[in-house]
């Protein structure tokens, strides 16, 4: 291979969607993931462009692939998670935290802020833990993670326990409510995290799983697959992104001042008119759309605060 092919090969082997500190901006490393992790070698195959990967429709291979990753690229000896829980792509989710560190950052002179000094709020974090797990290693946040599933609370706490991380879990006990219930009267957090379920309903979410399944294998499937696993307030609420957005939005107002920056994963574009209105409605003093991307796949993350330039400086020095 001459030397001008060798560099493009390496060109198109970077993600240069993923954010610049995404640990996951190069292809998976696969001969040292199975070193460490032996068992995920039977997973991991040629595909037809003559590259190493993993059948992402096997829900056994995606688990052990995260299990490598977070061992690997985080030091996380022990995750796992109750059988048809949602398991995350890792790259796209430290995307997030990553981007969520530039905003804060932007309020400091653009320096990237680490240390416990900061204190981060996962909105249903999940059976996974992902978002407090990447907070904590790449950056050394103090996190809260809230969910109302007990399911999802317990597993989140053995992982906790057992990789001995600076996370605070909390249940949710009433399904109507978002911060209310979680953040204490005199709390502050810098900011806050949630990636909220995007279907309407139940139906909807496996009509979307297998028209998803359709356009990768090209033929209808018989049932869903569940490589990515979710369980129903994982996947679907009623009114779906949208309202559960809005509910936050309108809840956050509540909380503005225990709240630096308020963000949310935001995965339909034609739901932001609707969520910037309300933003407008509440009187948010500052919005951002942060623009995300993985392979095809695109999101991006609204972060909203009801604090002035001169405020969030203060926040700051006062922290």
């Amino acid at each position: 291979m001459s030397e001008t092919n060798k560099n493009d090969t390496q060109k198109s082997e970077v993600k240069n969607r993923l954010h610049r500190r995404n640990r996951h901006k190069t292809k998976y490393n696969f001969p040292k993931l199975i070193q460490q992790t032996p068992d995920l070698e039977k997973h991991v195959g040629i595909n037809k462009y003559g590259k190493e990967t993993i059948n992402f429709f096997n829900p056994e291979a995606v688990k052990i692939l995260n299990q490598s990753l977070l061992k690997f690229d985080y030091g996380i000896e022990n995750w796992d998670i109750p059988e048809g829980y949602l398991c995350p792509p890792i790259p796209g989710r430290a995307d997030y935290i990553h981007h969520i560190a530039d905003v804060l950052a932007s309020d400091d002179n653009r320096r990237v802020p680490r240390g416990p000094i900061i204190h981060a709020l996962d909105i249903g974090m999940g059976a996974n833990c992902i978002y407090p797990i990447i907070g904590h290693c790449e950056y050394d946040w103090d996190f809260v993670g809230s969910d109302i599933d007990l399911v999802s609370i317990n597993s989140a706490k053995k992982i906790v326990k057992n990789n001995n991380l600076s996370v605070n879990i909390r249940h949710q006990k009433n399904g109507n409510h978002i911060f209310d219930g979680i953040i204490d009267t005199n709390e502050k957090f810098d900011i806050t995290v949630c990636n909220p379920p995007f279907h309407a309903s139940q139906s909807e979410a496996i009509a979307a799983n297998m028209k998803k399944i359709k356009n990768l294998k090209g033929e209808k499937p018989k049932k869903p697959n569940l490589s990515f696993g979710g369980k129903n307030n994982e996947l679907w609420c009623e009114g779906g992104e949208l309202r559960f957005i809005k509910n936050m939005i309108k809840e956050s107002q509540k909380f503005k001042e225990n709240v630096l920056w308020f963000s949310s994963l935001v995965s339909k574009h034609g739901n932001l008119k609707n969520i910037y209105l309300t933003l407008k409605k509440v009187e948010a003093f500052d919005v951002k759309t942060i623009p995300m991307g993985q392979g095809n796949k695109s999101s991006r993350i609204v972060a909203w605060t009801y604090h002035n330039p001169n405020q969030r400086k203060k926040w700051i020095r006062e922290r």
